[in-house]
């Protein structure tokens, strides 16, 4: 059975204790989170602490916290040459502080306390300083019944880069979209089928083929129609500069 304590209440956190909860290989030996509040509701159900001279020994220690936090928390553990990673997409794995033995789980998915998710589904990616906690690693994502890759610092950064692309920048051309369609009274749900085809799609072919529009086939008087009924300065401009990347990608002008 593989031990785990978890540092922080954040989203990450909370969708990992619910994982590590299900498994049968896992456990969480304490969960902290200097706010004691975000955390009391788990109370009956794992110990939660809110100072670090109280946390137990564990094979792995977890800190799903803030990028701008890891370096100094790693340092105020009060222990060293114990396992310890952090779930950053971005951070460097040599932020946590050296008298630890160092590891990164980056979860690649986006996470929401209060959407359902199948961690099962999440891609696991793991990075290690030592040779000897690869295997450890990939033991820990098989238990949440996740599929683990190995990848270097810049990968992850690099894969973080694109996750951005992909959730982010996608969502909020979804929000975009939403408060176009709400300004006449038009339903968002009737998008929502067009949502999930589109990301339906690229499972079986690339964006590449994938793509369609008018900014593919150059229908230039459909984009100027649109370009008229857009309302916004910032939507108009964000239309115009996916349009044109659109038709450079396919060799339209």
């Amino acid at each position: 059975m593989i031990s785990v304590v978890l540092l922080g209440a954040g989203n990450v956190a909370t969708h990992l204790y619910k994982a590590i909860k299900k498994s049968n290989y896992a456990i969480v030996k304490q969960w902290y989170n200097r706010s004691y509040s975000a955390i009391s509701s788990y109370a009956n159900e794992t110990e939660t602490i809110d100072n670090l001279n109280n946390i137990k020994d564990a094979d792995i220690y977890i800190m799903a916290i803030s990028d701008d936090y890891i370096s100094n928390f790693s340092k105020a553990l009060p222990f060293e040459n114990r396992l310890v990673a952090h779930t950053s997409g971005s951070v460097s794995i040599h932020d946590i502080d050296k008298k630890h033995q160092r590891a990164v789980f980056y979860p690649v998915q986006t996470f929401s306390k209060d959407a359902e998710l199948n961690f099962s589904d999440v891609p696991i990616c793991i990075e290690v300083t030592e040779k000897k906690n690869l295997q450890f690693m990939k033991d820990l994502c098989s238990a949440l019944g996740c599929t683990s890759y190995r990848i270097t610092t810049e990968q992850r950064q690099t894969l973080h880069l694109s996750a951005v692309f992909v959730n982010n920048f996608t969502n909020q051309l979804y929000r975009i979209a939403h408060e176009i369609s709400d300004a006449k009274s038009i339903n968002f749900d009737i998008l929502k089928p067009l949502i999930l085809e589109t990301a339906k799609k690229v499972q079986d072919i690339s964006p590449y083929m994938a793509q369609t529009g008018p900014a593919k086939r150059n229908d230039n008087k459909t984009i100027k129609r649109h370009l008229k009924q857009i309302e916004s300065e910032d939507h108009k401009t964000i239309y115009e500069l996916l349009t044109a990347s659109i038709k450079k990608t396919h060799g339209q002008r």
